[in-house]
């Protein structure tokens, strides 16, 4: 029992209360009957079980209580054990230690002496090499004293060129001190052996390049960086270097791969190995490059193609410098800037002057090209001031005298003489202006020069062509009294010239204002955008206010022509009215067509605007032609008839202040048919009750009856 227990213990987790229900569950399987489905509940049995299993259970804890004492008695006595070893341990530590301090020491002593007796043997040595290298040389130089041709071995055997190279380079030195007169004939002699064997080190320093053989090329790039050619040696190496390279149509992909692989070369063979690299990349600049960009751009009689390929080649140019940024070509941090400008300096000299010309140029032959598809000889078009007011005068004169004294309209068959297509190639090269502008000009002449390239722009497109148009539209709308349909391609010169504004708009935010930003020529750009802009309103304002009159003129002479007396006070006053007047389906058609072009044209605050200011003309001129007849009691109704289709036409304007204002008319017009005795019912009424007396009297006054009925009476 007691096995079981243990196990039951030693559960992880272990839980009592669990333990004591399967202890008592067992003692109630015992009691009850083998398949009986009752369970016999035994109190006494139960506590019999629980007190043995108390028992059982202390015994346990005696038990394992006692192992607990053995388990650490065994353990003191290895704890003991373990620390005896570490006493032992520092002990044997602390006399090893003692025995290194004392080697150190030792060995500090022998190494004192080692270096005393190498500064004796130094002493005695240097002397004495000194000494022997005089003697070589005085030998040597013997030589050279002597008449005729130099017999040593180590200037003829070929194979110590280095040897010959150190006797003739350490002569040389001693030559240059000595004075003039008997050692001129030595001296000459030495030089001419001297550049001799320099000469023999670099067409071996070649052929070891070639060859591929680098120990050898370090060696002798070592030797002959004590001469006085050891530029020559590495001008040899440039020269083989790119043999043969930089000969592709696209120089520039080919100039860092032959970088980065020479530079490898470069560091194992050279002993200043980013002097080298920098005169590596100067001869490429200084040389195939500038004759690849010189031969590009040497021809300037088509400046299109000049300043493409100079804005092409300057960005090639600069991205390579880039790229050249990652080796080390000395301490010039401005090395490759200095090199780009001096191969772009008379380019860049002279870029604002050629990009101005080539400008003028292209804007004049994309606006010629325009205007002779169009078949258009530009005119040389005055405006403004007398001639306003010239026009101005001929339109008054000829209202009030009902005869046109002005000069002959040109119609050009609805043309604007506008073209978004011209606008978008003004403005895309222009653009393409502003890219090469940024690219090529100095950070302090890139706002003045960008403010050129603007205001070649603002010419070419808001004055050339824009102003020409809206000019031009202006001549063509006809003033005084209009007989006949006016042109309305006015509305249609309003929709294009706001277009092409909010593209140059789109273009001076975008492209122009980062160019100019924080100095003086942003404000100066700004109010010269501002004031064209303004004067070109100023134009269309006036073009839309004439273009108003025009049609409201005609709608006039519509209803002065076809509105007859009869309409209003037939000569059968039982008659019955069933359609509108003849001179009211014609106002309709034609206000209904004008209605549908200016949606067509104008959207936004131009469409409300010309809308509203229509509407409120049109209602005028209706207002002053119904108040010149007298109606019946059947005119009347013919007259509602009348301005009820005006209702339903100005009701497509969706204008909430020209729909009261005809709802208000229609109202009136009821004034002329009520019977006498409910004109005050009428007059009080919520959309008459605000009109002015006078109003609502000059209308009764219109009635036929108005006399006859004493109708003046009723309104006193």
């Amino acid at each position: 029992m007691l096995n079981q227990y243990i196990q039951e213990l030693e559960q992880d987790p272990f839980d009592g209360e669990e333990f004591v229900e399967r202890l008592a569950w067992r003692v109630n399987a015992s009691v009850s009957a083998p398949g009986s489905s009752d369970n016999v509940f035994n109190p006494d049995l139960l506590h019999e079980a629980f007190t043995q299993a108390i028992k059982d259970l202390q015994v346990l804890d005696e038990r394992t209580a006692k192992k607990c004492e053995r388990i650490e008695a065994a353990v003191r006595e290895e704890e003991v054990r373990y620390w005896h070893n570490i006493a032992q341990l520092l002990e044997h530590n602390k006399e090893a230690f003692q025995s290194f301090q004392e080697l150190d020491s030792h060995i500090n002593s022998v190494a004192t002496k080692v270096v005393h007796l190498g500064d004796q043997l130094e002493s005695v040595n240097t002397p004495r090499s000194r000494a022997v290298e005089a003697q070589r040389l005085m030998n040597h130089f013997r030589e050279f004293l002597l008449p005729g041709p130099l017999v040593s071995e180590v200037f003829t055997d070929k194979s110590k060129i280095y040897e010959a190279a150190d006797v003739i380079q350490k002569l040389h030195l001693i030559a240059q001190e000595l004075p003039s007169g008997k050692f001129e004939e030595a001296k000459a002699k030495i030089a001419e052996k001297y550049d001799e064997t320099e000469r023999s080190l670099i067409m071996e320093f070649v052929k070891a390049h070639r060859a591929g053989d680098k120990d050898r090329m370090k060696e002798i790039a070592s030797t002959l960086s004590h001469f006085k050619g050891y530029s020559q040696c590495i001008d040899a190496f440039i020269e083989e270097a790119q043999h043969g390279s930089l000969r592709s149509r696209d120089m520039y992909q080919e100039v860092v791969p032959l970088c980065r692989n020479s530079e490898v070369l470069i560091r194992e063979v050279f002993t200043n190995p980013d002097q080298v690299m920098g005169k590596f990349v100067l001869n490429i600049f200084q040389g195939q490059l500038q004759e690849y960009i010189q031969l590009k751009l040497d021809n300037k009689s088509v400046p299109e193609l000049y300043l493409k390929n100079l804005h092409e080649l300057y960005c090639q140019t600069v991205k390579l410098c880039t790229e050249l940024q990652a080796f080390n070509l000395g301490n010039d941090s401005q090395f490759l800037s200095k090199l780009t400008k001096s191969i772009f300096q008379r380019h860049l000299h002279s870029y604002i002057s050629v990009e101005t010309r080539f400008l003028k140029e292209k804007f004049s032959i994309i606006l010629g090209r325009y205007y002779d598809n169009k078949g258009h000889q530009k005119k040389n078009i005055q405006s403004g001031g007398i001639n306003d007011i010239r026009r101005n005068i001929q339109d008054v004169i000829g209202t009030k005298a009902n005869i046109n004294i002005g000069p002959a309209v040109e119609n050009y068959g609805g043309e604007t003489f506008l073209s978004e297509e011209v606008a978008i190639s003004l403005l895309q090269e222009t653009k393409q202006a502003f890219k090469r502008c940024q690219m090529l000009s100095t950070q302090s002449d890139v706002h003045n020069n960008a403010v050129q390239i603007f205001d070649l722009l603002a010419k070419a497109l808001l004055i050339e062509h824009v102003d020409y148009a809206i000019e031009l539209g202006l001549q063509v709308i006809p003033g005084g009294e209009v007989r006949s349909p006016p042109e309305m391609s006015f509305f249609e010169v309003v929709h294009q010239s706001s277009s092409m504004m909010n593209l140059l708009d789109k273009l001076f935010s975008d492209t122009l204002v980062p160019l100019v930003i924080s100095t003086p020529k942003h404000g100066d750009c700004l109010q010269k955008k501002k004031q064209l802009g303004s004067t070109l309103e100023q134009k269309l304002d006036l073009g839309l206010d004439r273009t108003l009159s025009a049609i409201v003129s005609y709608v006039r002479h519509v209803l002065t022509v076809e509105q007859k007396r009869t309409d209003f006070r037939p000569e059968n006053d039982d008659m019955l009215i069933t359609n509108v007047t003849v001179a009211c389906q014609r106002v309709v058609r034609y206000i209904n067509l004008v209605v549908e072009r200016i949606r067509d044209s104008l959207d936004g605050h131009n469409l409300e605007s010309g809308l509203l200011e229509l509407g409120l003309r049109f209602h005028r001129t209706i207002l002053d032609h119904l108040m010149k007849f007298e109606y019946s009691a059947t005119g009347a109704m013919a007259v509602i008839c009348d301005v009820n289709e005006y209702r339903k036409c100005v009701a497509n304007f969706k204008i909430p202040q020209v729909n009261s204002l005809f709802d208000t008319l229609h109202t009136l017009c009821k004034l002329l048919q009520v019977s006498p005795e409910n004109l005050k019912m009428v007059c009080s009424g919520d959309q008459l009750s605000g009109l002015d007396r006078t109003v609502l009297v000059n209308f009764i006054q219109l009635r036929s009856d108005y006399k006859t009925a004493k109708l003046g009476n009723q309104l006193k």
